[in-house]
């Protein structure tokens, strides 16, 4: 007989609390099982929570702040981005198509607030990197992704404010990331549930001049997207289950029967998004790395995601395996003569070698998925719009048949 582990208070936990027997791939998870286990990367989650007045609607949201390495601004890292469909924004994207550099926070919030999450990138930079008489001679050209939470949030208040964003980056740290109604996800929806943010992380062996070198493959995801009848749990028609006991329950209780219509109808009018954001320290090409963020598809199609025309599902990839130097336009900090080609000495991965890594970025990309789905609390947001946490209870029961003691 499973012997279920306790939860926490507020009854929430992830995945692999809850269903210890779960099987997400052959890999390990790394210590934190977070994006956090990838060194260097740093994240920082802020939510914005105010209660509906006679004048406001009721706040849910925030920001996620990822850094890549606490010396972005000296130190590039190569990148590379897979559009799975693009009814979405991600800033500074043709950056990294054509150079394959990311040299910024990334930033992930919702969908009204990217113009203040790219001025608070700014600020931060001006107030750390201009020079002596306050004047910018460098270049930068901030990361920040966006999914809709205007069912639960008041979208017309603008409530992330640059300070926010400032704030995210001196605060990022290196703790496993707080996962549910946090950062950029506090508002967001996934298949018919609380949604918002889940991270995982694998550990995969490779060798460098024959000796063994443990790799990091990671995932932050912020998913609102999906519905209900769609969503799998290792195979399982999970939804169609739910689905079932929703229908069963709405049709004896009013409320619960509104708050499904209000819900439904809102998925008919936008279906939602995913931002996936992978890290990894192997050290891979921008090249390996759009095909890296390729593989966050496959995760994200394990747990029910088929992409829908208004659904933003952006994906990008990342590697500390390198330090670039960041590109420089003024003379401070500008190191060599543009017009005198000077070769970089890096380490990248033979493409023939790199399958456990795809393997690894569409586990770390479902478990995370599901950590949202586990850890999301239920909220009443915007109008008395409600929105239930999915039951973990009821998950435990239904999957026991298919899972193995």
């Amino acid at each position: 007989m499973t012997t279920l582990p306790s939860r926490p208070a507020n009854g929430r936990a992830r995945i692999r609390d809850i269903l210890p027997n779960l099987y997400i791939g052959r890999y390990t998870p790394g210590p934190l099982n977070s994006i956090t286990d990838v060194p260097g990367v740093l994240v920082h989650t802020e939510s914005i929570i105010s209660p509906q007045t006679t004048t406001k609607g009721a706040v849910n949201t925030g920001v996620t702040t990822i850094l890549p390495r606490k010396d972005f601004f000296h130190k590039a890292c190569y990148a590379g981005i897979f559009r799975f469909n693009g009814s979405g924004e991600m800033t500074g994207s043709h950056w990294i198509d054509e150079t394959g550099l990311l040299h910024c926070p990334i930033i992930i919030t919702n969908s009204f607030a990217v113009g203040n999450a790219y001025q608070g990138v700014y600020e931060y930079a001006i107030r750390e990197y201009c020079d002596k008489d306050g004047r910018v001679d460098w270049f930068m050209c901030p990361v920040v992704a966006e999914t809709f939470d205007g069912f639960m949030n008041d979208l017309t208040q603008f409530a992330v404010k640059p300070e926010h964003i400032v704030r995210g980056i001196e605060r990022a740290s290196a703790d496993r990331v707080p996962e549910g109604n946090t950062g950029g996800g506090t508002g967001m929806l996934c298949h018919g549930h609380k949604g918002g943010t889940g991270s995982s992380s694998r550990i995969v062996v490779g060798e460098v001049d024959g000796v063994d070198k443990k790799y990091t493959v990671a995932a932050l995801v912020q998913a609102n997207y999906g519905r209900l009848h769609q969503l799998r749990i290792s195979g399982a028609h999970v939804g169609i289950h739910f689905e079932k006991i929703l229908n069963a329950r709405a049709a004896e209780d009013k409320k619960l029967a509104d708050a499904k219509a209000a819900l439904e109808n809102e998925k008919d009018r936008k279906d939602g998004s995913i931002i996936v954001i992978l890290a990894t320290d192997a050290p891979l090409s921008p090249t390996q790395l759009q095909r890296l963020a390729k593989r966050a598809t496959v995760g994200l199609a394990r747990v029910g995601g088929v992409g829908h025309n208004p659904s933003g599902d952006i994906f990008l990839a990342f590697s500390t395996g390198n330090e670039i130097p960041v590109q420089g336009v003024g003379a401070r900090h500008r190191h060599v003569d543009p017009f005198k080609p000077s070769a970089l000495r890096l380490d990248i991965l033979n493409d023939e070698t790199i399958n456990a890594l795809f393997e690894a970025a569409a586990d770390v990309t479902e478990e995370s998925i599901y950590n949202v789905l586990t850890g999301a609390e239920t909220m009443v947001g915007l109008d008395g719009h409600r929105v239930e946490a999915l039951d973990l209870d009821e998950l435990q029961r239904y999957m026991k048949r298919f899972i193995d003691d």
